[in-house]
């Protein structure tokens, strides 16, 4: 699980919209542009090209 203190300052790298936690499977998604970004060993995986869209 990332630190929620983490959690509050993450952005999007795309649009710089705030992230939303999700567990199962663990990844961050942005609701503005629906990318969601892998979380692998606790480490959230940020760039662009790792994200997956959301339709």
């Amino acid at each position: 699980m990332i630190a929620k203190d983490l959690l509050e300052i993450l952005v999007c790298p795309a649009c710089k919209q705030p992230l939303e936690y999700r567990e199962n499977p663990e990844s961050l998604k942005c609701k503005q542009c629906r990318r969601v970004y892998p979380v692998k060993d606790d480490i959230p995986i940020m760039l662009v090209d790792e994200a997956t869209i959301e339709g």
